[in-house]
C-alpha cells in the first residue's frame, strides 16, 4: 500500500496551516488521520484500500494526539478522519461543523461504550483460573470508594490506582473530572499513560496474572472482544449535570467520518463513498481480534476484513470500482 506515515506536532500543523495556499480544485492524494488507536488504523486502511485500488489516489497518514490531528483536519492538512468520536470533542467538533472546516460524511458506528472497567473475576471471581472474587459488592464508578485496597498503587500503597486513558486523548480530562465529581481524588491516584498500548500493557498484565484493574476502555476494540470486562454503572446520561460535572454515563457517542471542508468539491466521487461507509462495534472488534490472534498489522487486517465483509463494502461504491479493489487487494 503506497502510505506514507508521518508523525505529527503541533508545531508542524501550525507549519504547514501557515504554508497553505488555500483549497485547490482536485486532489492526488488524500491524507487521513492517525489518532493512535487501533481501530481507527483499521478503517483507515479499509479506506486507503478503496481510494487507492478503487479510485487511484494516493494516500498518506498523519500520525498524533486527537487535538493535533482533528485541529489538522479543520486547516487541511488532513482530508479525511475515519473516526471522530463526536462527544469527546463536541465543543471543538461543533465549532467546526458550524464553520464548515469540517463536513460530517457519515456515522460509522454509534453502539460504542466507553468508562471505567474492571475485570469480571473482580467481582464474580473465575472459578477455572482458581481466582475468588474480592469486590463483590462493586456495581457503580462510585462504590469504588470503598476498594482502593483492592486496587492499590504499586507506587502507593496508601492509596488505589485508576488508570486513565493516554494523556493526549481529549478522553484524559474527562476521565480527571469525574474521579473528583465521585470523590475518589483522595483515595485513588490517576495514572496517564503515554498512549493505548501503554493503557493495553497495563490491562493485559493484570488480566493474565488475575489481579485487580480498574481504567478507561472503550469499545469497539480487541480488548473489549477478547477479555471478559464489566462496565462500572454511572448514573444516566443527564446533558446539563455532563456539561458541569462529568458525573453521568458517557453520552451517546455517534463516532463519524468526517471530512475537511473543502474535500467534497476536491474528491467528489470518493466524498460519495465516505457518505455510504458504515459499520458497527461488532464488525470493527472482528477485525481487531484478527489483529491479535494473528499477530498482524491494520493493513493486513484490513484485507482480511474485506475478503470476509465483500458483501458490504461492495455496496458502498459503483460495481466497476468495486472490481478494481478486489483485485488490487489481492496482489
Amino acid at each position: 500500500m503506497k502510505k506514507l506515515i508521518i508523525s505529527l506536532s503541533l508545531s508542524v500543523l501550525v507549519f504547514l496551516a501557515a504554508c497553505s495556499g488555500g483549497s485547490d480544485d482536485s486532489l492526488e492524494e488524500i491524507v487521513l488521520a492517525d489518532a493512535g488507536w487501533d481501530s481507527i488504523k483499521v478503517h483507515n486502511s479499509i479506506m486507503q484500500n478503496i481510494m487507492e485500488y478503487g479510485y487511484d489516489y494516493e494516500t498518506d497518514v498523519l500520525s498524533g494526539s486527537t487535538p493535533n490531528t482533528v485541529q489538522g483536519l479543520r486547516d487541511g492538512d488532513v482530508n479525511v478522519y475515519s473516526e471522530i468520536w463526536t462527544d469527546n470533542i463536541r465543543e471543538v467538533y461543533e465549532e467546526a461543523i458550524e464553520n464548515e472546516e469540517i463536513v460530517k460524511a457519515s456515522v460509522n458506528f454509534d453502539d460504542n461504550v466507553q468508562g471505567l472497567y474492571v475485570p469480571t473475576y473482580v467481582i464474580e471471581g473465575d472459578e477455572e483460573r482458581g481466582i475468588e472474587p474480592i469486590a463483590p459488592d462493586l456495581e457503580t464508578v462510585e462504590d469504588l470508594a470503598n476498594y482502593p485496597d483492592v486496587f492499590e498503587d504499586p507506587e502507593d500503597n496508601s492509596k488505589g490506582r485508576i488508570v486513565n486513558g493516554p494523556s493526549g486523548w481529549a478522553v484524559n480530562e474527562t476521565i480527571q473530572q469525574k474521579v473528583e465529581f465521585y470523590g475518589l481524588d483522595e483515595q485513588f491516584n490517576v495514572l496517564s499513560p503515554g498512549s493505548d498500548s501503554a493503557v493495553v500493557s497495563s490491562l493485559t498484565s493484570a488480566y493474565e496474572s488475575g489481579e485487580p484493574w480498574v481504567g478507561y476502555y472503550w469499545s469497539p476494540t480487541w480488548v473489549t472482544a477478547s477479555y471478559d470486562l464489566t462496565l462500572l454503572e454511572e448514573p444516566e446520561y443527564d446533558e446539563e449535570v455532563w456539561i458541569e460535572s462529568k458525573g453521568t454515563e458517557f453520552p451517546p457517542n455517534d463516532v463519524v467520518v468526517g471530512v475537511h471542508g473543502d474535500f467534497p468539491e476536491q474528491a467528489p466521487e470518493v466524498y460519495e463513498f465516505l457518505q455510504n461507509y458504515e459499520t458497527s462495534t461488532k464488525l470493527t472488534e472482528e477485525a481487531l481480534t484478527y489483529m491479535l490472534e494473528n499477530d498482524t498489522e491494520a493493513d493486513e487486517a484490513a484485507v482480511w476484513w474485506m475478503n470476509e465483509h465483500e458483501d458490504l463494502w461492495t455496496e458502498w461504491v459503483p460495481e466497476d470500482v468495486a472490481e478494481k479493489v478486489k483485485e488490487g487487494i489481492q496482489e
